[in-house]
């Protein structure tokens, strides 16, 4: 199951919850205060290898392919 983030528009805290892909906030509320009144945060991508590592040092570094479409990086 992915891991999704979510901020409290009432208090502000942050926090974490594995859940099924496609589900939102409904039937969460915040550990903080309670409130139902969550948001949805765009999360980073994180991957990881077994080959030493290459594949996550592309996909957390933003390598990029080379090709036009594909950029160099983010920045």
């Amino acid at each position: 199951m992915p891991l999704y983030e979510y901020q409290c528009r009432d208090c502000g805290h942050r926090f974490e919850v594995l859940q099924r892909m496609g589900a939102g906030e409904k039937g969460l509320d915040c550990p903080s205060c309670g409130d139902e009144r969550l948001e949805k945060l765009l999360s980073s991508f994180s991957a990881s290898s077994s080959n030493g590592g290459s594949a996550a040092a592309s996909a957390t570094t933003g390598a990029g392919c080379g090709a036009p479409a594909c950029g160099t990086g983010f920045t």
